[in-house]
């Protein structure tokens, strides 16, 4: 798949808005998009008529071989995050394969990630959502949650805050997954794979 090399990235964290969602498990693309910001050192701010937060910065080194990205964070709730995310891939004019998503992941065990470009989106709705707005081929950094417990129900365990346990490490994993997101940018989904997949 060819690209403009020079074209902008759309980095986009799922999640819910809201305070009453921060800390769900739902929300971990919010976590990591916040850390993203802090790094490039901006402040989200809405987006016109998107729905969504947005940031533009550059990740990378000083100068041209720096990447021009705009980080975002959609407001529509996370089965709505399509038109919001197709909204601002048309305004900046990011091609299909600069789109990231990062995303909670059901079927990868807490604090695993896993790169990828395209597929399925396994029940997300925030995938659901962008796949139907925009075709599915758009890398996507999945952030691994595990399963629920016992008979909780799917719905409920992505819609509850990190368990104490996993809150202890959960810095890290936010921190490694934004290291993930800029390597993929920066040097390519085969380098992020190679040290980020684990």
């Amino acid at each position: 798949m060819t690209t403009d090399a020079g074209a902008p990235w759309l980095i986009v964290g799922l999640g819910n808005p809201g305070p009453e969602y921060a800390m769900n498990r739902h929300n971990v693309g919010f976590m990591v998009a916040d850390l993203l910001a802090e790094r490039i050192g901006g402040r989200f701010k809405r987006a016109g008529k998107a729905q969504a937060q947005v940031i533009e910065g550059r990740i990378g080194p000083p100068g041209p071989a720096g990447r021009r990205v705009i980080l975002a964070k959609p407001m529509s709730y996370m089965n709505l995050s399509g038109g919001p995310v197709n909204a601002l891939r048309d305004f900046y004019k990011v091609p299909l394969a600069h789109v990231v998503a990062v995303h909670d992941e059901l079927d990868i065990d807490y604090g695993v990630l896993r790169l990828k470009l395209g597929g399925g989106d396994n029940g997300h709705n925030g995938l659901k959502s962008m796949t139907k707005a925009m075709g599915p081929d758009y890398h996507r950094v999945r952030f691994g949650i595990g399963r629920p417990p016992g008979r909780m129900q799917v719905a409920d365990f992505v819609l509850k805050d990190f368990a104490s346990a996993e809150r202890k490490e959960l810095g890290y994993f936010v921190d490694r997954a934004t290291d993930a997101v800029e390597c993929l940018v920066i040097d390519g989904l085969e380098r992020a794979q190679g040290t980020y997949n684990s």
